[in-house]
């Protein structure tokens, strides 16, 4: 039981990082000395220290590490990065125990941090509070397991279920449903739309709402239609542009020629290549639908305003899932799905 208070701490100092790690996982660690924490820290971002080494440079004390416990809710890296392998520190640091909450799939760990630390003499403990790690890393363990981002659809409704009116933009949401989509972007690795979205609302698919990183960008426009002016191209955020005209990169944005057929495969594959690990896809119904159909979302996040009627306009998506989870933010409804 006690193990497991220590890893819903990491959990929780993981969490401080969401968003700014890309594309490494979140994680938390912390560092106990006869039943008192007496260090913490977590994976900050991508490139800097990760939570381990910031949970051992925290101890004001270093004699005490070595008769202390580390915890950490990922299995510590075995693998030289962009910093050197976590495993090693802590053999180095001279700890004689590691509680591991889940191991990692990655095909550069995937247990061998774990054997590092075990053939150096130190008892390990995994698989705690395992579930609710892995649920931590939903967007890293679905990218390299499924070699696809992890895909959350979003859209708003009216109460007889349009997306407009009369095919004009119409706000549905209210200030505060749009404060959540702003933290949801900066969450999530990459935001979707496609050219009608684009050329309709001309947005910019910032979080200008609050404080936080924009996301990638993600375009998907054939014929190139979106002019070089509107928001979207803007210099706010990298920019993806997938489209049959081009192969180019200029600035911010990279111009990605692909093909019609099996679009939303050769996408998939695409952005696995550029290490994109998670996508809200915001776009209009023909986008979602594809999405939909073709079974390759994860989550879906539906904000519903029941007292709008639109009455003609563009439908919301076919969609028939239960969904697990109603939140109510005055006069907005947000309805939370998973596949």
């Amino acid at each position: 039981m006690t193990d497991e208070i220590y890893i819903k701490r990491c959990i929780e100092l993981a969490q401080k990082g969401l968003g700014k790690t890309y594309p490494n996982p979140l994680v938390g660690s912390v560092i106990v000395h006869n039943g008192q924490i007496i260090g913490e820290g977590f994976h900050e971002k991508a490139g800097q220290n990760h939570a381990e080494i910031n949970a051992i440079n925290s101890v004001k004390n270093s004699e005490l590490l070595k008769d202390s416990t580390i915890y950490v809710s990922l299995e510590p890296c075995s693998h030289y990065g962009k910093t050197p392998p976590c495993a090693n520190k802590i053999v180095e640091t001279g700890f004689k125990k590691v509680v591991i909450g889940t191991l990692d799939s990655h095909e550069k760990v995937n247990g061998k941090g774990k054997q590092i630390l075990e053939n150096a003499g130190i008892e390990v403990v995994s698989g705690v509070l395992e579930k609710e790690c892995r649920a931590l890393n939903k967007r890293f363990f679905t990218f390299h397991q499924k070699k696809r981002p992890y895909i959350v659809l979003k859209w708003a409704e009216s109460g007889d279920g349009f997306l407009d009116k009369n095919f004009k933009p119409t706000q549905i949401g209210n200030p505060l449903t749009k404060q959540f989509v702003h933290e949801l972007r900066s969450e999530e690795h990459a935001i979707l739309v496609g050219t009608n979205t684009a050329l309709t609302d001309n947005p910019s698919l910032s979080t200008r709402e609050i404080v936080g990183r924009n996301p990638v960008r993600i375009l998907i426009d054939f014929d190139l239609k979106v002019p070089a002016h509107f928001n979207i191209y803007n210099q706010e955020a990298e920019t993806l542009v997938f489209n049959s005209v081009k192969d180019s990169e200029e600035g911010n944005v990279k111009f990605i020629k692909t093909e019609k057929e099996n679009f939303v495969e050769n996408l998939m594959n695409t952005l696995y290549k550029h290490q994109i690990q998670s996508v809200i896809i915001e776009g209009g119904k023909f986008t979602l639908q594809q999405f939909i159909n073709a079974g390759i979302w994860d989550e879906a996040i539906i904000i519903k305003n029941e007292s709008l009627l639109l009455e003609n306009g563009t439908k919301a998506p076919e969609f028939t899932i239960d969904s697990y989870r109603t939140d109510v933010f005055r006069n907005n409804k947000i309805e939370f799905y998973k596949k």
